[in-house]
């Protein structure tokens, strides 16, 4: 009964905010004069200390009741209305923006193409490789696409005997109690047909790249032949997929294994990836199973935080790629806007996702986007974007580069994550970094911004879908979508007005440093309650929390990588993030790799399978 008495002492605020949504419409938006701001940096404002967002968890016949009385007219006129208020979603219609909007966020790349410098990237990642021989030094360690090579050109072990171990885990990690569901769909033959392809090439030595034969495992977001394009629903997909997305193609033409398609949250609208439908249900963190892997790109972190395969691809339009990673202890990097080609993926929302790769290491990280980062003619976005290099990737120090902090901003998360990553700070410093404190300006509207288009491009997209399948839905996603039919034309509108300022501010930003420097998310993996395992869970305040140092990127396009630096005292991964300017991965690796040196041990996790013992 406690969820349904919270809901109802809900109504009765509702109820004063009907009445405040009347008296604004005569007063102006938020009953109040609007700010006026002019274009430049006269009146930007620094980062000050975020009020956190309010709104109960739900779950159960709380959640049901919830969304029931959302998708009302009393909901959508009062209920609704008064939630965004309280948590400041309607901030910008108290703001006259003059900029012009930006819709999406493409930048023109800088200077020409370094041929030289491209050539080289094989030979640093021959580099990057050699120097993950000593990995194992400080006790246990994740199998890296470097195990796997090392056993098939020495012989100790074929793709196809890797293959086959890894199928006897896949059947095995969904029989336990409980059950791991990060590899959602998996077809024996065609896993078998790659890994014997891959084996024969290895005994004619004519292997495709440095991806031959490494098992990697797609986000269900994405076409993958023969698999069910479901994209985390149990009404899409309905038939096997004939064509793969541009990254499947890819995969598979370097050489790839791909072991399946990973879980996800569905459709892609919350950070926890709680899913509990049928086809999908909850994925387990490999590091306390009664906690959360974090959304959207659930199954991909947790298929590698379990060893099932030391690469996956996800996507990220608000955290979703960093967000799993780093609940999961594992690295996952975001491109920049347009880096990696979407096509093929299902468009929830255009102008905030990007493709990237979930691995066991930087060094990973670095090979799987030296493969997949180039244009394609099939995916409008990108297209004039720089050759991808790692450039000084394999740096001995951090002499020469700046890197900016917000301490404000940076320190808005709980104690544990500030403390160790306030001491990962130190130690690129003590690498010879420069260390510079910056203000990055209007985060609360960057907040608001960012939720306001993908929330908008996502409602727009999936408005026959919920129109047509609104009980196929989890209850999770209609509470989301109905929040979503809030905001209004202007609204988008103004949002990609401060699209445009906030670009503009970073352009200035990265005029003086290399990279902004702050955790990866505010806190660690959230506990997984019996409830969720049957209704799912809405838990506004959490995943507004959880997108506060992702929204940048997405809204922007900047790029951002996210690295395992530590570990609770309750022992769940706590991840930093670094993020640099349009087009400069090569940065974001360098600085990544020395990230990796700060923590002195990785811990097992509870679930983990070494498919090459």
């Amino acid at each position: 009964m406690a969820p349904l008495l919270l809901l109802l002492l809900w109504l009765l605020p509702a109820a004063a905010a009907f009445y405040l949504c009347c008296v604004r419409r005569h007063t102006g938006s938020a009953g109040a004069t609007l700010r006026r701001r002019e274009p430049g940096r006269a009146e930007k404002r620094g980062y000050s200390p975020p009020k956190e967002p309010w709104a109960p968890r739900l779950c159960g016949s709380g959640l049901r009741l919830f969304v029931h009385v959302a998708n009302t007219a009393f909901g959508q006129i009062c209920l609704l209305p008064f939630l965004m208020r309280l948590n400041s979603f309607l901030l910008l219609r108290s703001l006259d923006i003059h900029e012009d909007p930006t819709f999406i966020p493409e930048v023109a790349a800088e200077g020409g193409e370094d041929k030289s410098e491209a050539k080289n990237t094989s030979n640093v990642i021959e580099q990057l490789l050699d120097g993950r021989s000593d990995s194992t030094e400080n006790g246990f360690s994740f199998k890296g696409i470097k195990d796997y090579l090392d056993c098939y050109r020495s012989g100790k072990l074929t793709p196809a005997q890797v293959a086959k171990n890894i199928i006897a885990t896949l059947e095995d990690c969904d029989k336990s109690t409980p059950p791991l569901r990060a590899i959602v769909q998996w077809d024996q033959e065609q896993i078998m047909l790659m890994a014997e392809a891959s084996t024969a090439r290895y005994r004619n030595q004519c292997t495709l790249s440095y991806l031959d034969g490494i098992p990697v495992c797609l986000k269900e977001e994405f076409k993958v032949v023969p698999y069910h394009h479901r994209v985390g629903t149990v009404y899409l997909g309905t038939e096997p997929e004939t064509e793969d997305a541009t990254v499947a193609k890819k995969l598979r033409e370097a050489g790839a294994v791909i072991i399946g398609v990973s879980n996800m949250h569905e459709l892609g609208t919350g950070t926890t990836g709680c899913n509990p439908n049928r086809y999908h249900k909850i994925p387990r963190n490999p590091y306390q199973p009664n906690c959360f892997t974090g959304g959207s790109s659930s199954g991909s972190a947790a298929a590698v935080a379990a060893g099932l395969c030391p690469v996956a691809i996800g996507t990220d339009g608000g955290g979703s790629v960093r967000i799993p990673a780093s609940f999961c202890g594992v690295v996952g990097l975001k491109g920049t806007f347009g880096r990696i080609s979407a096509h093929g993926c299902l468009p929830l929302s255009y102008s905030t996702v990007s493709v990237g790769p979930i691995c066991t290491s930087v060094t990973d990280a670095a090979i799987v986007y030296s493969l997949l980062a180039e244009p394609d003619p099939l995916y409008p976005y990108g297209l004039k974007q720089p050759k991808a290099t790692l450039s000084d990737v394999c740096a001995p120090d951090l002499k020469g580069l700046k890197l900016g902090v917000d301490w404000t901003y940076f320190k808005a998360c709980d104690a544990e994550v500030v403390s160790t990553c306030e001491k990962a700070v130190w130690h690129l410093q003590s690498l010879g970094a420069c260390v510079v404190e910056v203000s990055l300006p209007e985060m609360e509207e960057v907040r608001v911004a960012h939720a306001t288009c993908i929330l908008s491009e996502m409602r727009d997209f999936l408005q026959p879908d919920f129109n047509k399948h609104f009980h196929e839905m989890n209850l999770e996603t209609r509470a989301t979508m109905a929040l979503a039919s809030q905001f209004t034309a202007l609204d988008y509108i103004k949002a990609n007005r401060q699209r445009t300022r906030s670009m503009a501010f970073l352009r200035e930003i990265f005029a003086m440093v290399h990279c902004i420097l702050t955790p990866a998310v505010p806190s660690t993996a959230p506990r997984i309650c019996e409830s969720d395992l049957v209704t799912g869970s809405s838990d506004l305040s959490f995943t507004v929390r959880s997108m506060r140092f992702m929204q940048l990127g997405n809204f922007t396009g900047i790029p951002g990588l996210v690295v395992p630096v530590g570990y609770s005292a309750a022992g769940l991964p706590i991840n930093f993030q670094v993020m640099a300017k349009w087009w400069d991965e090569a940065v974001l690796l360098r600085v990544g790799l020395k990230l990796e040196q700060f923590r002195y041990q990785t811990k097992k996790p509870a679930i983990y399978y070494d498919i090459l013992a």
